[in-house]
């Protein structure tokens, strides 16, 4: 004789709760597992605070930061970097690189020069995306991890003009996409061809 007692509709609102809370963990760990070494090694989320960089990027602008190109090839003239402030690593800017490692950057007269083995006798650059007028008189000659960085919007940028160059460790990636606003939405956005930089040698 069966002694097993009847299933109740206790007993199977029992068991669905149990199947899905199972479901559940199972799903949050498989998020887990994918979502968080995405985060930490390939990309993370960065949002835009002040004007440095209008008008390529405004404020409040969200970002996807692309952290696995460098890995792979060196940064780039003219490409848009995420880093960390050197003189407080707390902090992340958004600024454009526009110095390499071992070239001499000069700012003066409203003009950006560099000089490095190509141009020993020192090229202009043409810089189609700077919104406003780049103040400052400065010479630097860069060592062999550092780059020469400035905000798109020249006159209020605190950047390489103001604390330095920028070292490589401190460079964390590039936007590859621009998700709000909605307007704006798009692929690797503020890029630029590096062969419009280039303007003429001196």
């Amino acid at each position: 004789m069966d002694n097993t007692p009847p299933v109740g509709p206790h007993n199977k609102r029992e068991r669905k709760s149990v199947s899905f809370l199972k479901d559940l963990v199972k799903y949050a760990l498989t998020a887990i597992i994918i979502v968080v070494p995405i985060r930490l090694w390939v990309a993370q989320p960065f949002v835009v605070n002040g004007s440095s960089m209008d008008n390529t990027f405004r404020n409040g602008q969200y970002l996807i930061v692309d952290e696995l190109t460098y890995r792979f090839r060196e940064p780039e003239r003219g490409e848009v970097v995420i880093f960390r402030y050197p003189k407080e690593p707390s902090k992340y800017f958004i600024k454009r690189l526009v110095g390499l490692p071992g070239e001499t950057v000069m700012v003066r007269d409203d003009k950006v020069t560099i000089r490095n083995d190509q141009y020993p006798d020192g090229v202009l650059l043409s810089e189609p995306y700077a919104q406003s007028r780049t103040f400052g008189n400065v010479t630097v000659t860069l060592k062999a991890d550092e780059y020469f960085v400035m905000g798109d919007n020249r006159v209020v940028s605190s950047d390489s003009r103001v604390w330095g160059p920028l070292p490589k460790d401190d460079i964390i990636g590039r936007p590859i996409v621009r998700l709000m606003p909605l307007s704006r939405m798009g692929m690797l956005p503020g890029a630029v061809s590096t062969s419009t930089i280039i303007q003429e040698t001196n």
